[in-house]
């Protein structure tokens, strides 16, 4: 069932400041929207009653203030915490369980819709976390609070507005939650157990609601742990390349709809915003204002989810104090790993507690520069993108199905069927000597169909050994199979946003449909989502492009991204003479002695 509720988008935008700043990609979009309000489709929760729940987790316990002492902890079940909007939110909290119980301990918050009493029965083979990794209170995608008690901090567990018992109506990275949080923060921060200072930590949900409610700086806010966070729900979620997503987020909406109050049904919201416009600029942050200090986690390995959006918020991010790490492996377990939770303390117990500097001895910026599944080195820079990076131009050449250094003079052309999943086009560049691409790529192709007025293009840039395999990497938290980086276009959506595309790296407006004259070529540029891999001397890249999504081949249930294509007919690529067809790679040279 759905109803009609509307955001009020002067309210919801007036994070974003007068002034201009050119990172942002709604920012003209906000000044013209700014006095409209937006329609939002609502759809009525599944109704959370004691025993039910999501198949394969946690049965929900029911609502009722419980204090327990185990295991070390003193745990507070069920506390309510009213916020100005006159609704309560209900949150566990763990505190260390000694004598100095009452003592002034710093707060890492976890804000999320899952369910704060959902613990570790969701562990999934695949996810590559050591059981041992983390205790019975663990939450999806959260810090452990036993660890964390262990070592002197409160974790304040919350099931974020509208989800559970919580109040109040659901509204997806809109300003109301982001305020409903900021004011779970100020209640956690003047408690007399509380030092007065919150951190907040967590992947996936648990990261974006930190840009959305840091860059509304909250007084007591005082250091933040994003770890693979998206950023722009239309061009890294929603829409790929203008391309609609087709199963994670109706999942996603499905399997998380346990609610007395009402929630927005972001799929149903999805399919009626197919341009970007004003519902989209009602949930961009401005991470540009956000001043806390930050330990930003990306990864290369979260292709269509993550990827693009973490390392986009760690250039736009405002915060003077900001770090870097970005990993090729799998996510969850990346996350509970000893080492990175070691890392993980060490940034809080300076920022929260003031006892530890080690932090300040980290590099800006560490990333893994892969060779194959879980083979990688890890390098200190200095920024990202890497300043030192020098683009080049492979063109395809379709007479050869190779890519060069040098513009074919003679025209040619390879075709595929769109409809067909097997029939693809495919280029490869055999290195001659060991070069690492870490960084953005842009394929600009010269596309043309007589079988319809629009195509959507399918991108993966994949690795092939000196034996002619396919080098497999980790891909979507728990595949073992993925490419090195993929990209995606609607070519009716191929009109470029001039004041934020850079050569590297093209940014598209999403604003209106440019549709094809049959056997018409035209220039499409494909923004490649940012990626990190070395290649040894007689292996190969290799561009694959498709008229469907290329990695499906997963079982039904877990998490991947799809697509519902518009494809129809044959597709033409074109290359050489008049036509640039080529990738920009990034080419990284050794760091100077």
């Amino acid at each position: 069932m759905h109803s009609k509720g509307e955001m009020n988008l002067k309210a919801e935008c007036s994070c974003f400041p007068a002034s201009d700043y050119a990172a942002d990609p709604y920012r003209d979009l906000v000044a013209s929207c700014s006095d409209k309000k937006i329609e939002v489709i609502m759809c009525l929760g599944q109704p959370t009653e004691k025993g039910k729940g999501r198949v394969g987790r946690s049965p929900y316990p029911g609502l009722g203030y419980e204090v327990k002492h185990e295991n070390g902890l003193y745990i507070e079940k069920d506390v309510s915490i009213l916020t100005r909007g006159g609704y309560k939110i209900y949150a566990d909290i763990y505190r260390p369980d000694n004598e100095q119980r009452e003592e002034n301990f710093p707060v890492i918050l976890l804000w999320g819709p899952y369910g704060k009493h959902d613990l570790p029965q969701r562990l999934i083979p695949e996810d590559g976390i050591d059981p041992t990794w983390i205790s019975q209170y663990a939450n999806f995608e959260c810090p452990d609070p036993a660890y964390w008690c262990k070592h002197g901090y409160a974790i304040v567990s919350v099931d974020s507005t509208g989800f559970w018992s919580s109040e109040g109506d659901f509204t997806f990275m809109t300003r109301q939650e982001a305020e409903d949080c900021c004011d779970v923060i100020e209640w956690l921060g003047t408690r007399n157990w509380c030092n007065g200072k919150v951190g907040m930590a967590g992947i996936s949900y648990y990261a974006m609601i930190q840009w959305r409610a840091a860059s509304l700086r909250p007084k007591h806010l005082a250091a933040i742990n994003p770890w693979e966070g998206l950023l722009d729900i239309y061009r890294e979620s929603f829409y790929h390349g203008g391309i609609p997503e087709s199963f994670f987020v109706e999942r996603w909406g499905k399997m998380n709809n346990f609610s007395n109050n009402r929630l927005e049904d972001q799929y149903a919201n999805a399919r009626a915003h197919p341009l970007i416009d004003c519902y989209y600029a009602a949930k961009q942050p401005d991470v540009a204002q956000i001043e806390v200090p930050a330990y930003i986690v990306a990864s290369w390995s979260d292709q269509g989810l993550h990827t693009r959006g973490t390392l986009e918020a760690f250039k736009r991010i405002g915060s003077r104090q900001k770090w870097l790490e970005v990993h090729g492996r799998k996510k969850w377990a990346y996350f509970y790993q000893p080492d990175e939770v070691e890392k993980q303390r060490q940034f809080f117990d300076h920022f929260l507690k003031g006892t530890d500097d080690t932090v300040l001895g980290w590099p800006k910026v560490s990333i893994e520069v892969r060779e194959k599944y879980y083979v990688g080195e890890v390098r200190a820079e200095d920024e990202w993108p890497i300043s030192r990076t020098k683009y080049e131009k492979l063109f395809l050449d379709a007479s050869t199905d190779i890519l060069t250094t040098f513009h074919p003079d003679r025209e040619n052309a390879v075709r595929y069927n769109s409809e067909d999943t097997k029939q693809n086009a495919h280029f490869d560049y055999l290195f001659p000597e060991t070069t690492e691409i870490t960084g953005h790529m842009k394929l600009r192709l010269w596309v043309s169909t007589s079988d319809a007025d629009d195509m959507d293009i399918f991108v993966a840039i994949q690795k092939v050994d000196q034996n002619g395999n396919l080098v497999p990497f980790a891909f979507f938290s728990l595949y073992e199979d993925g490419p090195v980086a993929l990209g995606w276009l609607r070519v009716s959506h191929r009109e470029l946003d001039e004041r934020l595309s850079t050569p590297y790296q093209p940014v598209h407006l999403h604003r209106r449909e440019l549709k094809l004259t049959p056997d018409v070529p035209v220039p499409i540029d494909i923004e490649i989502w940012p990626s990190g891999t070395k290649f040894k001397k007689g292996e190969r890249l290799r561009v694959l492009i498709s008229g469907k999504d290329i990695y499906t081949d997963y079982p039904p249930m877990l998490p991947r991204t799809t697509h519902a294509d518009l494809n129809r007919g044959m597709h033409v690529i074109h290359t050489g003479g008049k036509y640039d067809s080529h990738l920009l790679v990034p080419v990284i040279p050794p760091k100077k002695a």
